[in-house]
């Protein structure tokens, strides 16, 4: 399943670049893009899994800027 989320307060391009490479590890994620100008995230995961897998991505972001946050 391939979802778009609006990111809120994502501060650099940087972040958003740690911010992909950390969820692109969590196990079932297919893909995952972060655009910095447009503030949103593209995740593709597992379908059975993706509130799990949502949960945990909240989580990574939140590790890379305490301030950003997924807009639901």
């Amino acid at each position: 399943m391939k979802k778009v989320f609006k990111l809120q307060d994502l501060d650099c391009a940087n972040c958003a670049r740690k911010m992909e490479e950390a969820i692109a590890k969590l196990d079932g994620v297919e893909s995952v893009s972060i655009n910095f100008m447009m503030q949103k995230m593209t995740i593709t995961a597992d379908d059975a899994r993706f509130d799990e897998i949502l949960k945990n991505a909240e989580k990574a972001i939140k590790r890379v800027d305490s301030a950003c946050c997924i807009v639901k």
